[in-house]
């Protein structure tokens, strides 16, 4: 399962890429906000400057028009900023067609805000490069998040489909191990998820020990 870190942060894409298992990033402009970073002059330099950090890596950048044509201008616009840039396009009748439009030539794609099988379907079918299922917001409505990868990956394994489910709105290292046991193809997460996959108290203790008694050893 490849890691995506999602963040507009510089620094913290620094350093999940310096661990030695970064594979992506995901924005939005929700994120871009976060940053402080606004205006499409701005948004598209730090778009640029995130591709460089990661260079060779798939980068998501999302459109903000809701209209095909418009998308398909934004989109193009997306893409010429860097080679691994990733066109990211929201699950609606018109996001379908700029998917399909992108997908005709050869533009990398990522499918989001998708919360049901039917529509990871049709993001399949007009060709998205990423399929981006919101595990976390449907676990914030008494639904399991989980089971819809779960039957995506069902179905796009039956169905021998390409596009790559990367399981989105990750909140705890607890999703990321239930993302890898369901069958995602990626887990996008915050860098503070993925460093908790580091913490365990008996880590802690035996390393303790095994200080202790070298030191001991040395005396």
């Amino acid at each position: 399962m490849k890691f995506f870190i999602d963040t507009a942060n510089i620094d913290q894409i620094k350093e999940a890429r310096d661990l030695g298992i970064l594979d992506g990033v995901t924005t939005n402009p929700s994120l871009m906000a976060k940053e402080g970073i606004t205006g499409e002059k701005n948004i598209f330099k730090h778009y640029k400057n995130i591709c460089k950090e990661v260079e060779g890596l798939d980068v998501s950048a999302e459109v903000i028009s809701t209209e095909f044509s418009e998308m398909v201008k934004e989109g193009k616009v997306l893409a010429d900023l860097a080679e691994n840039i990733v066109v990211k396009v929201p699950m609606t009748k018109d996001g379908i067609k700029a998917i399909s439009y992108f997908s005709e030539r050869d533009i990398l794609t990522n499918c989001t805000l998708v919360f049901s099988a039917g529509q990871a379907i049709l993001a399949a079918k007009a060709g998205a490069t990423y399929l981006s299922p919101f595990v976390g917001r449907i676990d914030d409505i008494s639904w399991d998040g989980m089971k819809l990868i779960e039957e995506i990956v069902s179905i796009y394994s039956i169905q021998g489909y390409a596009t790559e489910i990367l399981a989105a709105s990750i909140r705890n290292p607890l999703h990321i191990i239930q993302a890898a046991k369901a069958g995602a193809d990626v887990v996008t997460c915050p860098l503070s998820s993925i460093l908790a996959l580091f913490n365990h108290p008996l880590t802690d203790i035996g390393l303790a020990k095994f200080l202790e008694d070298y030191h001991k050893a040395g005396k």
